[in-house]
């Protein structure tokens, strides 16, 4: 094994464009490369992406093992039994907005329950006159719950003015109670997610009714799961509401409402028209999409048959499936630009504004940034400016640390960006905060991150998970007005900050509380929709403080270049960072088993229990199925007979879209299978076993990010080309902290990719909503 080289780019690879799916004469819902492996990045991370393993969350926009185009309704069951819940709610017409998805995270949870309190305020849908600007009202029903909370929170208006029972007035938020001691972290619930259950009676009329309608009963779980108990008669009026149900493709749900309506149906239906917008949003949305542009979605239209997409699209406005935004200059004043630049008779050319792009969204994403702009705005004005922490800073460990803790005396929100040895910054933040008497406390997107953030902080009571927090099940708890009992949070890893759970967690905080949000830019972005950290670092609607603590060592110094563009040669006297070059698959295979159970236990000392590998995607001939069936053989050989599994075996558990955590099998009996994940007990009950659970000594990138590893095994085998990017390889690479091996048979693709394919953009609004808002000083 070598030295990992210094290559020079070539112009090997492929740039896989992401966003909305192009219109193509080929399949408009799914990745051109069926014969190449799974990726797991598709706009959900920055790159192209394939299938997903089963309960992977949904971060890439791929369906998971697709049929064919032609397929028929039956084989939807494919899709949907694989796990694919984390499409969530589809917006197929206003009866379908009060149906939850399958499997909801908390965040989802909770912003499915403000769904619903729309549902009771809006009597009837809003006329929409034209786009809305960026950064100004919502329109629809979104636009009357949100002006319904804020009445409610701001004391204008009494609650029971918008429920047909009486029910108390919520009392105007306060500034959180005086700090008090942190109370013990209760012990976290064993987690059992239970799906939404159905009546036997409804799962019998949803049966009849995919019967009749050609499609195979496997699906009537999942469709009661997404449009409730009124599903069979949901689906009678309106069969393309099968779109709703995830895995399902339009061709399926064509099918689908031929045989139930035969020749009173057509491709410019208005029921089929507004169920494929949504299920188009939906999409984008798995692709890490807020909203999509106007012409895109017309585009996409006209590939499925839609002769007249622009009423299409005007008719899922009106009925409330999608909301219109633009973003840029209004029209009236570019007409007033051009009027101006034709009477200028002073020869100066004026700048010409921006054009306007109209953009369409989903109202639970658009609901969601609205209020975590505001929230964020509430933040920035609500705390205490002249906080004196300066004996603090001056004892802190480093100069970054010094900066971040003056700032954040002085800002309630503040973004810090860095890389693994810059969360020792964070954690000396909070630790002087606690050393003040202030309540702080630290979050995490992992159980990894949580405990080595407590490492740094010295207090083990100092971090949390992000899930944990939000649930309930660790931290401080809740104040009497119901926010979180924090003076100051700092949320690590915050690039994997989904717009909805960042939308849930600010809702939860106290007037003149402070938000640290720290992460590296870098890394892969949330599987979720939305680019909260890059939007807010963006904006620059608030102080941000960038480390200058670098991360040491060969790896460190590797990953540090790849973050430009760099593969750099990086010297490893201790053999820190090595290649192994391979020919094909099948001997990437067979040298990552090697790696792990022999070569890297042997030269480092480092159990292959303690040695994580990660490759490009869950296909493909060493793709992570491949790699995990020939480490269990080599490292935990058994028949699988819980399911597939053995006690012992290393697995992935993700009890919710977005969330994958590490874990041990122990047993299984009748209530399921019983797991260890980070020293606490698990039980997945058995129907959700195939759906939550895989093998785990293979990862993708995505499930990796926000954990560390003493040893990192990176898989490059010759057909993952197309799935590099230079987030991917900056996030896998950096996941080692003691050796990184790399198991290369890309080539040239690997320096191409670190050169040449940064980050995938997505359309988001969040941005253009915090650069509208007014800076701290104008408020003041």
């Amino acid at each position: 094994m070598t030295a990992l080289p210094g290559e020079t780019p070539g112009t090997v690879g492929t740039d896989t464009p992401q966003g909305v799916e192009p219109p193509a004469a080929t399949d408009a819902e799914g990745p051109a490369h069926a014969e190449a492996p799974d990726t797991e990045e598709s706009g959900g991370s920055e790159e192209s992406g394939g299938a997903r393993e089963p309960g992977e969350p949904a971060a890439d926009g791929s369906e998971v093992d697709t049929p064919a185009d032609d397929a028929p309704a039956g084989d939807a069951t494919d899709g949907a039994e694989a796990g694919e819940a984390s499409a969530g709610d589809a917006s197929a017409g206003a009866e379908g907005d009060a149906a939850a998805a399958a499997v909801l995270s908390e965040a989802q949870a909770e912003l499915a329950a403000q769904r619903e309190l729309r549902e009771r305020i809006a009597k009837r849908k809003a006329e929409k006159d034209g786009p809305v600007a960026a950064g100004g009202k919502l329109s629809g029903t979104a636009a009357d719950l949100l002006a319904a909370v804020r009445a409610v929170e701001s004391g204008e208006k009494a609650g029971t003015e918008f429920f047909d029972s009486p029910a108390a007035a919520p009392a105007p938020r306060r500034p959180a109670p005086a700090p008090t001691g942190q109370p013990p972290r209760p012990a976290p619930a064993t987690a059992a997610p239970a799906d939404r259950a159905a009546s036997p009676e409804a799962m019998d009329a949803v049966r009849a009714v995919l019967t009749e309608g050609g499609a195979p009963e496997a699906l009537a779980h999942p469709a009661t799961g997404t449009l409730g108990e009124q599903a069979a008669e949901l689906l009678r009026a309106d069969p393309w509401q099968l779109l709703a149900v995830p895995g399902v493709r339009p061709e399926q749900a064509d099918g689908f409402a031929r045989a139930l309506l035969g020749a009173a149906c057509g491709p410019d239906d208005g029921r089929r028209t507004s169920a494929l917008i949504g299920w188009l949003l939906e999409r984008a949305a798995l692709q890490g999409h807020t909203a999509l542009d106007a012409e895109a979605v017309r585009a996409a239209l006209t590939e499925r048959a839609v002769s007249d997409p622009e009423e299409a699209v005007r008719n899922a406005v009106e009925e409330g499936v999608v909301l219109v935004f633009q973003e840029g200059a209004d029209p009236t004043e570019l007409d007033a630009s051009d009027e101006d630049q034709e009477g200028d008779d002073t020869g100066e050319t004026a700048e010409a504004p921006e054009p306007v792009q109209v953009l369409l969204g989903l109202d639970r994403y658009a609901l969601a940034e609205e209020s975590l702009a505001d929230g964020l705005a509430r933040l920035m004005n609500a705390c205490e400016k002249g906080a004196d922490w300066a004996e603090a800073a001056a004892a802190a460990p480093s100069p970054s640390a010094a900066e971040l803790i003056r700032t954040a005396a002085a800002a309630g929100l503040v973004a810090h960006s860095g890389g693994e040895a810059a969360r020792a910054e964070p954690a000396a933040l909070i630790a002087a905060a606690r050393g003040l008497g202030l309540r702080a406390l630290g979050a995490t997107h992992s159980e990894d991150g949580r405990r080595r953030l407590a490492d740094a902080a010295g207090a083990p009571d100092a971090a949390v998970t992000l899930a944990g927090l939000l649930s309930g099940t660790e931290g401080p708890g809740r104040d009497e007005d119901g926010a979180l009992a924090l003076d100051l949070l700092v949320v690590l890893d915050a690039p994997q900050l989904d717009v909805e759970g960042a939308a849930v967690l600010v809702e939860a905080l106290a007037d003149g509380a402070r938000l640290v949000l720290s992460g590296d830019p870098g890394v892969l972005g949330s599987a979720g929709a939305g680019r909260v950290f890059a939007d807010v670092l963006a904006a620059r609607a608030c102080p941000q403080v960038v480390s200058r603590t670098p991360d040491p060592g060969p790896i460190g110094e590797l990953v540090s270049g790849i973050g430009i563009g760099e593969l750099l040669q990086v010297e490893a006297p201790g053999k820190e960072v090595v290649i192994v070059p391979v020919r094909d698959a099948g001997e990437a295979v067979h040298r990552t088993v090697q790696l792990v159970a022999d070569s890297v236990p042997r030269a480092f000392s480092i159990p292959a229990t303690d040695t994580q590998v990660i490759t490009v995607g869950h296909g493909g001939a060493a793709g992570t199925r491949v790699l995990n069936e020939a480490l269990k053989q080599r490292l935990n050989p058994g028949p699988g007979r819980f399911g597939g599994f053995d006690p012992g075996d290393r697995v992935i558990h993700v009890p919710a879209p977005g969330r994958a955590v590490p874990g041990v099998v122990r047993s299984a009996d009748a209530e399921g299978l019983h797991l260890e994940c980070a020293g606490v007990p698990v039980v997945v009950p058995q129907e959700r076993v195939e759906s939550a659970v895989r093998h785990g000594w293979a990862l993708s990138a995505h499930q990796a990010a926000g954990m560390r590893w003493p040893a990192a095994v990176v898989v490059l085998p010759g057909d993952a080309a197309a799935g590099l990017s230079r987030p991917w390889v900056y996030t896998a690479f950096g996941r080692g902290e003691l050796h990184l091996s790399v198991v290369h048979g890309v080539d040239q693709a690997l320096p191409h990719a670190v050169a040449q394919v940064p980050a995938q953009e997505r359309t988001t609004r969040l941005r253009a909503l915090l650069e509208a808002l007014p800076t701290p000083d104008a408020a003041s």
